[in-house]
């Protein structure tokens, strides 16, 4: 039986991994070993942030559209129920780049909310 030679494989593998651990600092980018355990600890890091980043948009919206129905007289929870009451399915997202964006078209779905919910007495 032939012996085979496996360096072509080898080096298109360690090829790979280098590519991957491209701009990182030291031994961790040029030496096989070390740079293989930075692109494993760098893959786990990728795939929970993949998860955190949404957490953390959507923290963001929620700050943007609290602080945008402040000055109308509302805080987030009572806005986000009176959409619900309203019939409006504009989710998060878009109701922040609409407040945002257009501060019109924020006001009327605010006055539409506020239509929505039950008046509060005053205070006396």
């Amino acid at each position: 039986m032939a012996r085979v030679k496996r360096g072509v494989t080898a080096h298109a593998k360690h090829k790979k991994v280098y590519k991957a651990t491209k701009g990182h600092y030291g031994r961790r980018r040029n030496t096989i070993r070390i740079a293989k355990q930075s692109m494993e600890k760098a893959m786990q890091y990728a795939y929970r942030d993949r998860k955190n980043k949404k957490r953390t948009f959507r923290a963001l919206w929620i700050q943007r559209l609290n602080a945008a129905v402040r000055p109308f007289g509302l805080n987030y929870s009572k806005f986000i129920d009176g959409l619900a009451k309203a019939g409006v399915t504009v989710d998060r997202k878009v109701l922040s780049e609409i407040a945002i964006a257009e501060p019109a078209a924020f006001a009327a779905i605010v006055e539409k909310v506020k239509a929505a919910l039950p008046q509060q007495k005053a205070a006396a």
